[in-house]
């Protein structure tokens, strides 16, 4: 068990919502953080059953019990009854109880109660394991190879536990919600989507390789967003002095389960499908960071209509990182660094993260670190320019 780098408000502090994919130990760092909490757990047939045809039985029992003002209540799996959002809502008016409302998807909870509680209510979100969390147990190969979520990362076989997450989330995130028509084409499209993780997304040619129009793959896309399987890196568009790509690209939410989609098998470092790998997990990692502490700088990418591309832009060009998943950094590696400070003088680092042994610095300033090296000044202060 790792201990968490997200910290949640004390028992007595504010109502909020902890988002997170399946899977990612939301309900265990909520039964840790909250130990003397009542808990509602909606995966309970009875539980569910009991709330899903009375919702004010939760307002009821809580004040025949005589909850009183700061009381925490959590209720595990908040999507599966929506219906209770109205109490919880007025509860928090009323009788000052303090809610922990947990949820692995913003789809149907935002369809039984589209205010999600007027913001009443904070928002946290879960991620899959971070190098700050695993400590002396993070392997860059192993993270890259088997993804991020705590069951996979710590088993010696992790392919099962990957395919039955993949199984998993279609019988009860897609299927039992009827999110899809036709589950094996959205299981097509999963693959399909696998395929183009950390890249530019044309709805046109996902939807050519599905058999389906680009309308249904822009509408497949949503609920990945909306069940937290993935995310949007949107493209870096202020003050452009040449042309520059408009298009998102996307990033699931686990490496391991875009390995496995994939059907890639063992990644070695300095393949190309190290390097998509490496990527995807180098977004998860600065995202976390961002999450956790409440950062209010965005990420994006910029990229050149001629094909220059920096991977990752932190807040308004205050920092630049490309991901390299190789061993030595050569000036082909640097050409989008460069290009983008001719373009943008005010950009305050530019940054390789790769496999080098040890860090270096190019004539024109741009750090080449190693992934420890990296890692470890990002958890530590951010980048403090």
């Amino acid at each position: 068990m790792f201990p968490r780098s997200l910290k949640l408000p004390p028992s007595g502090g504010r109502t909020f919502f902890l988002w997170g994919p399946r899977q990612v130990g939301k309900t265990t760092l909520l039964r840790q953080t909250y130990p003397d909490a009542l808990w509602i757990d909606l995966l309970k047939a009875d539980e569910f059953r009991r709330y899903a045809t009375r919702p004010e039985a939760l307002r009821l029992s809580l004040q025949a019990e005589g909850a009183g003002p700061f009381r925490r209540v959590v209720v595990d799996e908040i999507m599966k009854v929506p219906a209770l959002l109205d109490e919880v809502h007025w509860m928090i008016e009323n009788l000052d109880v303090r809610f922990a409302l947990c949820a692995s998807s913003a789809r149907k909870v935002r369809r039984g109660a589209a205010s999600l509680l007027g913001g009443r209510a904070l928002r946290f979100e879960l991620r899959g394991l971070t190098s700050a969390e695993l400590r002396a147990d993070f392997d860059i190969h192993r993270i890259v190879n088997c993804g991020f979520l705590p069951r996979p990362y710590q088993d010696p076989e992790p392919g099962e536990l990957l395919e039955s997450y993949i199984a998993d989330y279609l019988k009860e995130e897609i299927a039992a919600e009827g999110l899809v028509r036709n589950l094996p084409i959205f299981a097509d499209f999963l693959e399909a989507a696998a395929l183009a993780d950390t890249e530019m997304v044309r709805f046109s040619n996902v939807a050519q390789d599905c058999g389906v129009s680009s309308q249904t793959v822009r509408a497949y896309y949503e609920i990945l967003e909306d069940t937290l399987l993935g995310r949007w890196l949107p493209a870096w568009r202020k003050r452009p002095k040449r042309r520059v790509a408009r298009t998102p690209k996307f990033y699931f939410s686990d490496v391991g389960v875009v390995n496995r989609l994939a059907r890639r098998g063992e990644l070695s470092a300095g393949s190309e499908l190290f390097g998509k790998a490496f990527e995807s997990w180098l977004f998860h990692e600065i995202g976390a960071y961002l999450a956790y502490t409440r950062s209010e700088e965005r990420l994006s990418y910029w990229r050149l209509a001629g094909g220059a591309e920096v991977d990752f832009i932190v807040g308004d060009m205050r920092i630049a990182i490309e991901a390299k998943g190789a061993a030595r950094i050569g000036s082909r590696h640097l050409k989008g660094l460069r290009t983008l400070a001719h373009d943008h003088p005010e950009v305050q680092r530019r940054i390789v993260v790769c496999l080098e042994p040890r860090p270096l610095k190019t004539d024109d300033g741009i750090e080449i670190l190693p992934v420890r090296c990296f890692l470890d000044r990002l958890w530590d202060d951010g980048f403090a320019v």
